[in-house]
């Protein structure tokens, strides 16, 4: 019993480390952030009426994690922030389950810890764990189900067995009625694991473990049935489509090797590692790295009407939609360009490092393969149990994501159960092929990019905060907020106070709930989105630039701290008339 306290007090220390930087970043801001506004209206109104009544945002059931806020809401009263917390309590616990079943998975302690700290401590998932998307909760699913895989392949009893492939049957349904794509967990990982169970002879599963296992699956099959045939016949959801309309394979590939990129990014504590595996090679591989590093020059420099600009990291455009240069959301709808928070020159040596780091991986491959290294790891699962578990449920997934790379792109949150996966390979490589022990560098990069990420998590809640305020010094001026365009995020909640819906013409149910705005007058600074939020007429808009549209308002800035630098952001109010149409 005290061996195994001991062996959970990493793994507390991950939840800890998580809490930490979150409570210190301060963040807190009373307006929706991307698509999560609705979702907390859609709570709030779960905890008054107590039935779920969806808003036209919604392609996400949130169901689990909707009655959650709505628990917080009683418990503590309605605010976004207090919302919010619910998904940032289901991201501690996340940290716990990663560095256990990365122990599971045959890792050591320290690596595990390392490791998961690289992931939960990076700007991506301490910024969606306080919001009230459905990404981190879906992850939830997906590790929690992962967990109990490796505790039923590692149980010595057939009733051991069964038990654990229950919770994972359990775990994963309940929780996946957030996200739907984390489903594959009962689609995909739980017959991988019952194959490997099968694949060990019956003598060692047992039997009744097998038949339990291919029940439990077949009726949790039957419940995503049910559950997605429920969900068919909401009113105002957005339904998901499995195929897209075209496939432009160019414009695929391009985006699922960007997200590459951006995962070895999202993991550089981990893949810069390797980086010293280059120059450790014999020049046959030297020669292989090169040409893959010419080649990668080479594109990212050819005129591409897939691209636009140079891909440093932070990648541009719908990939780097949380981490980017800007270090706030990226999609905005608001006049003027933010401030730039990584210069060119941090850029460079992000790509260098990440890029690098996946050559030094590649490189590593081509090495003679040397004698494994003895690992003080207490459980182990073996490399070919670990891929049989794993990859269908990777494939699977990153097939569900095709429509996204044909259509809108896939954003780095749809990362973060794939980034799960590839930690757990890269770790346990590393231990194994490099040395047992994760360097010294990595604990010192973990830290640097904590920090980073804190100051990205003050400065995206202060960016909202001064939104917030500068829309509660135009209401106090007698301007209602049907009157200013403060980006579609703002917008979005302003317009479900005058309606029921937001005016998407995805909606299907029911039927004619789209109806087709007006335009703007013709004189009305250009308004993307206004389609969405009919309710909306602006007079003023909130900008970047004081002189966008038809220049400033009689409105004060307003500021808002950007760590670590000294210079504030600030935003504007910008007249969307002309002076004399007011």
């Amino acid at each position: 019993m005290q061996l195994s306290r001991k062996f959970r007090l990493p793994a507390l220390s991950c939840s800890l480390a998580v809490l930490f930087c979150e409570l210190i970043s301060r963040p807190y801001a009373n307006m929706g952030i991307c698509d999560d506004g609705p979702y907390v209206l859609i709570a709030q109104k779960l905890a008054a009426t107590g039935h779920i009544v969806y808003n036209g945002w919604p392609a996400a059931m949130l169901v689990c994690q909707l009655y959650l806020g709505a628990a917080f809401i009683k418990l503590f009263g309605f605010s976004f922030t207090t919302v919010r917390m619910s998904t940032l309590l289901v991201a501690v616990l996340t940290a716990f389950a990663i560095q256990r079943i990365m122990v599971r998975a045959g890792i050591s302690e320290r690596n595990a810890t390392i490791g998961t700290l690289a992931l939960v401590l990076s700007p991506l998932y301490l910024l969606l764990s306080v919001t009230f998307m459905s990404d981190i909760i879906g992850l939830f699913a997906v590790v929690t189900c992962l967990y109990g895989c490796l505790r039923a392949l590692q149980s010595s009893t057939p009733n051991a067995a069964i038990g654990w492939l229950c919770f994972a049957v359990a775990a994963n349904l309940v929780c996946g009625t957030s996200r739907q794509i984390a489903w594959l967990g009962v689609l995909a990982m739980i017959p991988s694991a019952l194959y490997v169970l099968g694949s060990r002879g019956i003598w060692r599963a047992g039997r009744r473990a097998l038949w339990a296992g291919w029940a439990a699956t077949a009726t949790g099959a039957l419940f995503v049935f049910a559950c997605m045939h429920w969900f068919a016949r909401q009113p105002f959801i957005q339904p998901e489509h499995l195929l897209p309309g075209a496939f432009p394979l160019p414009h695929i590939l391009w985006e699922f090797s960007y997200s590459v990129l951006d995962a070895a990014l999202l993991l550089l504590p981990v893949i810069a590692l390797f980086l010293a595996e280059v120059r450790r090679t014999r020049l046959r591989t030297l020669a292989a790295v090169a040409v893959c590093f010419v080649g990668y020059t080479f594109v990212a420099l050819h005129p591409s009407h897939l691209r636009s600009t140079f891909p440093l990291e932070p990648i541009p455009a719908e990939i780097g939609e949380w981490v980017n240069v800007h270090a706030i959301y990226q999609f905005l709808l608001i006049k003027g360009e933010p401030p730039i928070f990584l210069n060119t020159g941090t850029q460079i040596l992000l790509t260098v490092m990440s890029f690098g780091g996946l050559l030094g991986l590649f490189a590593s491959f081509l090495r003679p393969r040397l004698t494994p290294a003895s690992v003080d790891a207490p459980t182990r699962t073996s490399w070919a149990e670990l891929a049989i578990l794993l990859l269908p449920f990777t494939i699977a997934y990153a097939l569900l994501l095709t429509p996204r790379a044909a259509t809108t792109g896939i954003h780095d949150r749809y990362l973060l159960s794939l980034l799960v996966v590839a930690l757990i390979f890269l770790v346990r490589y590393y231990q194994e092929r490099i040395q047992p022990r994760l360097p010294a560098a990595s604990i010192l990069l973990v830290a640097v990019v904590a920090v980073y990420s804190v100051a990205v998590i003050h400065n995206f809640f202060s960016f909202y905060r001064a939104r917030v305020a500068i829309a509660s010094e135009i209401r106090a001026s007698g301007v209602p907020d049907v009157s200013v365009n403060n980006g579609w995020e703002y917008n979005f909640v302003v317009e479900l106070q005058h309606s029921d819906h937001i005016n998407d013409p995805r909606i299907v149910l029911p039927a004619h709930a789209y109806v087709k705005t007006p335009p703007l007058p013709a004189d009305t600074c250009p308004m993307r989105w206004h389609d969405f939020t009919p309710h909306i007429h602006p007079i003023y808009g909130v900008s970047f630039d004081p002189n966008a549209c038809y220049g400033p308002a009689p409105f004060a800035p307003v500021h808002y701290a950007r760590w670590p630098y000294r210079t504030p952001g600030t935003l504007y109010v910008v007249r969307y008339l002309p002076t004399a149409k007011k």
